[in-house]
């Protein structure tokens, strides 16, 4: 269920931080078994036993999630009970508030300072990269009182495998030059972990990186390996102000 889990702890209590794998859930194959996927057909029951195992696992009552669209938006959020957000990235400074990001190949981000008690999520895609979702959560981040920001990145796809036109991986690169890659088999490609680790130190974050290629790795989903036939993984944190 759980590929990483960690936790860091400080003024305003801990933080749990940790990235999910296809294990543990219910859902039948091809989407076997731990799939947090929304948008398939008649993916709500699954959906909903596979999230509630999470959290009993996670050790919470449930998530704040987003309806992701490949975008920059950042909203705040104060309370489980509010609508979910069209957005590609939460933030919130409220203890026991669960958030959790979905991805297929995209890199999952985590965020959090320790100390202010402020933490986030980012889905950071091609396109999100380009447009600067990291950076927009940063600085959303440090409007609510956030100033050592220490950063997650969970499995993604890696630039060895992820594959574009050039003139796609020249755009991107114009915008964020880190994130220029070849695969291995000598094509363009981009490396958004990359380019997002690059986001973060500009911004003054410290990155660890916990990801797996999840094209290369069967315990993860991939659309681009998998297409239709692909779930989502998530990222998920919560600052306990109780201790672990």
């Amino acid at each position: 269920m759980f590929a990483s889990r960690e936790q860091r702890a400080g003024a305003a209590g801990v933080i749990d931080v940790a990235f999910t794998d296809r294990h543990g859930g219910v859902s039948a194959a091809p989407f076997d078994t731990l799939d947090l996927s929304r948008s398939r057909p008649d993916a709500g029951p699954d959906l909903r036993a596979n999230l509630e195992l999470l959290a009993a696992a996670f050790d919470v009552d449930g998530f704040v999630t987003m309806r992701q669209v490949q975008g920059a938006d950042v909203a705040i959020v104060r309370s489980a009970d509010e609508p979910q957000p069209v957005c590609d990235a939460v933030v919130t400074s409220v203890a026991g508030l669960a958030l959790c990001v979905r991805v297929g190949d995209c890199v999952p981000v985590v965020l959090a300072d320790v100390d202010a008690g402020v933490t986030a999520v980012a889905h950071a895609g091609r396109r999100g990269m380009v447009t600067g979702v990291v950076p927009k959560t940063v600085a959303a981040m440090r409007a609510s009182g956030a100033v050592d920001i220490e950063a997650w990145l969970g499995p993604h796809v890696c630039g060895g495998c992820y594959e574009v036109p050039a003139p796609l991986r020249d755009e991107a690169a114009a915008a964020v030059p880190a994130a220029y890659a070849c695969t291995t088999w000598g094509t363009p490609s981009l490396d958004i972990g990359a380019g997002v680790t690059a986001q973060l130190q500009a911004d003054g974050c410290s990155v660890n990186d916990r990801s797996a290629c999840t094209v290369e790795s069967a315990d993860f989903f991939s659309y681009r390996r998998d297409g239709a036939a692909s779930g989502r993984c998530a990222g998920i944190v919560v600052r306990r102000s109780g201790g672990s």
